[in-house]
């Protein structure tokens, strides 16, 4: 199993659902860069399960430890060991569905491949996993901030309703963590109805990386949208991801695509900050479609570990939508992508592209 992400900048993680602890392994830290537990917590903090009354009610405080690689406030150069324990596990609620392969689950492909499975909250499957993603990420974006890149996400669009405004002030003041808190009142409506009917809604997260340099990219495998896809396709519930025009591009000219430049700058970012898999120094612009949560308590049918038929209900504590959640997990990976790549162009050139 792979569980580590990057060249220069590397992440693993580890731990399960339900299990002792989860955590991640940083490598490549800047020596002398100030961190403190506090930073990696209000990242943490915005994951958490159990902030409002539309997601999870599990209740985990996500305390997180740094147990490695820092001295008196400042990182050493040697690896990050963050350790995030779990204090709320309920492995009991998935007795009834051990022997059995949920629908929309890694269940049954995670038994194929390994022959074992860890059915206690989907194990190494579970959304628990990526609160180690965001400890690791909120590094990264400390990092990034050495350098102005700032890297924010939204919901754009849930159960159908779409923001039709945007407003970046109000992300972090709404539940849903949508753009335009209009849409973001019925949105947490929709979220509200789909957990009464014991259903679930997914929707789309967009994310903006501002700040940009331009000449991040190695082509032609590591183009820097190639990585961050892999980065965001990783994460658990995602399953697909655009850039710029993404999709709507199939659909216009090619004098309504390209994107001109003048003496000042780009016209346009119909490309969503990249060319030939290198940033232009633009925002780099994405989105992830982000699937319904698949445990859902309603009655489905599925297969037992020895192929018999069976019905089976997912019971435990679950969010109906992940998306309100998934929006710091998604911002982390792009954290860390841009580390990586960041580290990597000082390797090549021995600096970083100038942005004039």
């Amino acid at each position: 199993m792979s569980s580590t992400i990057g060249k220069l900048f590397t992440v693993t993680t580890f731990g399960e659902s339900h299990g002792q602890a989860v955590g991640a392994i940083i490598d490549g830290i800047t020596p002398g860069l100030e961190l403190n537990e506090a930073d990696i917590q209000k990242e943490l903090d915005r994951r958490r399960p159990g902030q409002s009354d539309i997601t999870t009610p599990r209740s985990e405080a996500d305390q997180v430890q740094i147990m490695s690689g820092l001295f008196e406030g400042k990182a050493t150069g040697h690896p990050i060991m963050l350790m995030i324990m779990n204090t709320s596990m309920r492995p009991y609620d998935y007795s009834e569905i051990k022997d059995l392969y949920r629908p929309g689950h890694a269940d049954y492909t995670f038994n194929k491949k390994y022959g074992v499975r860890d059915y206690r909250g989907s194990g190494r499957a579970s959304g628990r996993e990526t609160s180690a993603r965001v400890a690791a990420g909120a590094i990264a974006k400390k990092m990034l901030n050495h350098y102005g890149i700032k890297i924010q996400g939204w919901v754009k669009r849930l159960g159908g309703i779409e923001c039709k405004t945007f407003d970046a002030d109000v992300i972090e003041q709404n539940p849903v963590r949508a753009c335009d808190p209009e849409a973001a009142i019925l949105m947490a409506d929709k979220i509200r109805q789909a957990a009464a009917e014991k259903n679930s809604v997914g929707g789309i997260i967009e994310c903006c990386l501002s700040g940009m340099i331009p000449g991040l990219g190695e082509p032609v495998f590591d183009k820097i949208e190639a990585d961050l896809a892999k980065a965001v396709l990783s994460v658990g519930a995602t399953k697909g991801i655009e850039f710029g025009a993404g999709f709507a591009a199939p659909d216009m000219t090619g004098k309504e695509h390209n994107d001109e430049i003048s003496a000042t700058g780009f016209l346009s970012n119909n490309a969503g900050g990249t060319l030939g898999g290198i940033s232009t120094g633009q925002d780099i612009i994405f989105r992830v479609a982000v699937k319904p949560t698949s445990s859902i308590a309603q009655l489905q049918h599925t297969i037992d570990i020895n192929g018999n038929e069976v019905e089976c209900i997912t019971e435990g504590r679950h969010d109906a939508c992940i998306c309100p959640r998934i929006v710091p997990v998604i911002e982390a990976m792009a954290a860390i992508t841009l580390v990586d790549h960041l580290k990597r162009q000082v390797g090549l050139t021995m600096r970083l592209p100038s942005q004039d």
